[in-house]
């Protein structure tokens, strides 16, 4: 039986959970006044968390996408579909969310499948 791996916990998250090569994770933007700034820098993270959990973009399976106002669809699919590799699409939900800082227009909850 595989253990529970939890990357950097603290007592309110940890920055990602693994079991059984399958890893869970969510970020929000650091930084961007934008909806297509604040992508690309949440997707410049989530490269980083994937690449520490033996992952890349390329194994992706599901996203969660949350944005404050729908109508930042287009300019977030924008950034989305720059970013993934072709042929590597998740399967995804995006939808209208209050988020936790009014500053933060996005945030995505990531499965993986690890190495």
């Amino acid at each position: 039986m595989s253990d529970i791996i939890r990357h950097n916990p603290t007592a309110l998250w940890s920055d990602a959970v693994s079991f059984n090569r399958i890893a869970c994770f969510v970020e929000v933007p650091e930084r961007g006044s934008d909806i297509e700034t604040q992508t690309r820098v949440l997707l410049q993270q989530a490269e980083r968390t994937l690449a520490a959990i033996g992952s890349d973009k390329s194994r992706l399976m599901m996203v969660t996408i949350y944005l404050t106002d729908l109508a930042d669809r287009v300019g977030f699919n924008d950034v989305w579909a720059a970013w993934l590799p072709e042929g590597c699409a998740p399967a995804r939900a995006c939808v209208r969310a209050d988020l936790a800082s009014p500053e933060l227009l996005v945030e995505i909850a990531f499965t993986a499948a690890t190495r």
